[in-house]
């Protein structure tokens, strides 16, 4: 595995970035940043190797001016609304970064800080993995409990395939909700609404003007109905009341269907007709947040100036729901809560083809 020297923080601590390779054209490379992955390179029905994800040219603008480009989101990822929850009875006020919410835990979550990363064994299948752990303090962005995190990437040696394993423990009861935010673009530049996109899902979430879940609906005859392979672009432009109030997509989308055997589930197929690049999503977690990119406004530029625009690339953020801490806990909205003495696990691959 390789290691390099990426950069020094504002306050002098360093950053260094790590390169997964599994021998068959897969590449991954991140940064003790965010655990942000800077890079995922894989080969299209040719050969030739392309950089999927968007990202940034430096730490700088990694640190000042990064949209959530492929960081650990935590501790809540997505949106808990009025940025406060009642947990055995008490009120926990947590910090605004969304209007009036919560969002990806905060202004300083988990994809602002600095982890501590070391290569570790691959298991059986892998080729190399890697270990980020980050403790979090009580009080964190108002979160309560000391929460220990392990985030574990590893890259199949068998198959073009990235894996992700979550672990958190707590001192004390806390709610957890880590995922990652890769923005994804199959063809490696240009526009992702010619991809086609499928995800099992035959509810959705439909949400308010500070895009908070009310309730769960069918996706049933509405542009939210990705049942079938369905070009990203064909109902965007859409006036249906959820797209305007978004501004495209950006919804929680309940994943149907029981997880298999391995304790994951199939979360989305993304296929891009243009580069023949492939990718399933599968998951052990109980929904999909779906984002369009709506908010990239040209105001940010990555590797070869390219820059990025609404559009050119999407999140498939595999999760619990969000604002699930005010919900109470049902087969709907399975509960967030983690207390003392269990461990909070999650896994989501991506497997190319």
């Amino acid at each position: 595995m390789e290691r390099r020297d990426y950069g020094l923080l504002p306050d002098g601590r360093p950053v260094h970035e790590y390169t997964l390779a599994n021998g068959l054209g897969l590449r991954l490379s991140a940064i003790t940043l965010g655990g942000i992955v800077t890079g995922l390179w894989v080969p299209d029905p040719q050969g030739r190797s392309g950089n999927v994800v968007l990202g940034l040219t430096n730490l700088d603008d990694y640190v000042h001016r990064n949209p959530s480009f492929g960081i650990i989101v935590g501790r809540y990822g997505n949106r808990i609304a009025g940025a406060r929850f009642e947990l055995d009875g008490e009120v926990h006020t947590l910090a605004r970064n969304d209007g009036p919410n919560c969002l990806h835990g905060g202004s300083e979550g988990f994809g602002h800080r600095l982890w501590a990363a070391e290569p570790v064994a691959a298991r059986d299948g892998e080729a190399e993995a890697l270990l980020f752990h980050l403790t979090s303090p009580h009080g964190d962005q108002g979160f309560p409990g000391t929460l220990s995190v392990r985030v574990r990437y590893a890259v199949s040696a068998t198959e073009n395939a990235w894996r992700l394993d979550y672990e958190a423990t707590t001192d004390r009861a806390t709610v957890v909700n880590l995922t990652h935010h890769d923005y994804f673009n199959l063809a490696g530049d240009g526009s992702v609404l010619h991809h086609r996109l499928s995800i099992p899902a035959s509810r959705y979430s439909e949400v308010d003007e500070h895009l908070i879940p009310q309730r769960h609906a069918a996706v049933q005859g509405t542009p939210f109905d990705f049942r079938r392979p369905t070009a990203i672009g064909a109902r965007i432009r859409r006036a249906h009341p959820q797209l305007l109030r978004a501004k495209g997509y950006d919804h929680n989308f309940l994943l149907d269907g029981a997880p298999g055997a391995d304790g994951l589930r199939l979360a989305a197929t993304l296929e891009d007709p243009q580069s023949g690049r492939r990718m399933r999503l599968l998951t052990s977690e109980p929904a999909l947040q779906f984002y369009s990119g709506n908010f990239l406004d040209g105001s940010l530029a990555g590797p070869g100036g390219r820059i990025y625009r609404q559009g050119d690339g999407l999140c498939l953020e595999t999760q619990h729901s969000p604002d699930s801490p005010h919900h109470a806990a049902s087969a709907d909205w399975p509960s967030t809560v983690l207390r003392p003495g269990e461990v909070w696990r999650s896994t989501t691959v991506h497997r190319f083809g």
